[in-house]
């Protein structure tokens, strides 16, 4: 299949519902269909057209090309989903579940629903250690409150915020964990799960990453005096931070943290393919919908009780878990 290289000629090679089935058929089964069910793998099927599934003569099951998918018992059809994938892989800041609402014709509960969906697909769920030169850095994602809304005798400006650590390998891919605080109990560990030991690694002059030295070749950039040192800098993980927080703050307004992971799949997804062309990040991100599958039941369920602490804002997007 000959991937769409713009918006508008992926509306208009989507616009078909034939059209976007065999697209997706194609990028599914480059080899030939074969039966999605587990412990079956049959390319022994049968095409029932006026339907648009197959029926598999080994184990007598029918299924469609949604079977096993992302898209899995979605009443979409894929002439809206998959202009919906290309936005979300290609708009640089993301795209909001209104503007999908709009451009689509479905509600917005739905376009929520589906960019869930996609971002699953997105999720980059590579365990391989990174080889190095590596920056590590940590932000804090939540909103912006007066200085009226907190104690400083009691309570700091971050109290409530999400922790996000992140790790950028130099002309390679970024990894993005949340952790529950910036010690070194939490930093540590999640250095050594991701990175090979004895790589060079950049950070901060942040106390908790005093102990890579151990492990590791650990350079440090001193940013109450400089920014760049030489090759001593911290700036790529800077810029991913960059970028995420355009994301969150400009386009998806107020992700709750129960769901902020998902938003870093997201991220990360368009970060590490940003050498690409927007045609391969969109087959990238349609073949990492095959073997996933989340449900609206999961992306409601009951969380943790969260709710607003005694003096933090209102209008604050993230909350903390309080037991």
């Amino acid at each position: 299949m000959q991937a769409p290289t713009t918006l508008k000629e992926a509306i208009a090679t989507f616009a078909d519902a034939q059209k976007a089935h065999e697209a997706i058929v194609a990028l599914r089964w480059p080899n030939g269909v074969a039966c999605p069910r587990l412990g079956c793998g049959s390319a022994d099927v049968h095409f029932i057209a006026t339907r648009r599934i197959w029926r598999c003569k080994e184990c007598k099951r029918q299924f469609s090309a949604k079977v096993g998918t992302v898209f899995e018992d979605s009443p979409i059809g894929f002439d809206k989903w998959l202009p919906a994938l290309w936005m979300l892989t290609n708009c640089r800041n993301g795209v909001s579940s209104y503007e999908i609402a709009r451009d689509l014709g479905v509600c917005q509960k739905t376009a929520w629903f589906m960019l869930h969906r996609l971002r699953l697909a997105m999720k980059d769920d590579a365990d391989d250690q990174m080889l190095g030169p590596v920056e590590a850095d940590e932000t804090f994602v939540g909103g912006k409150r007066r200085r009226s809304d907190w104690d400083e005798r009691k309570r700091g400006p971050h109290d409530d915020k999400a922790i996000v650590m992140g790790i950028v390998e130099r002309g390679g891919r970024a990894r993005a964990i949340i952790i529950p605080n910036v010690q070194a109990t939490s930093l540590l560990p999640k250095i050594r799960e991701h990175v090979a030991r004895g790589a060079t690694v950049y950070t901060d002059e942040a106390a908790g990453y005093r102990k890579l030295r151990d492990d590791y070749v650990h350079y440090v950039i001193n940013h109450a005096q400089r920014y760049v040192d030489r090759h001593i800098t911290t700036n790529r993980v800077e810029n991913f931070w960059s970028c995420l927080k355009r994301t969150l703050g400009g386009t998806y307004i107020a992700p709750r943290a129960f769901h902020l992971e998902r938003y870093l799949d997201e991220q990360i997804f368009r970060f590490n393919v940003r050498g690409q062309e927007d045609d391969s990040r969109f087959v990238q991100a349609a073949k990492g919908a095959d073997g996933r599958r989340v449900t609206y039941k999961e992306l409601t369920k009951s969380h943790p009780i969260w709710r607003l602490k005694p003096g933090r804002a209102k209008n604050s997007p993230i909350y903390k878990a309080t037991p």
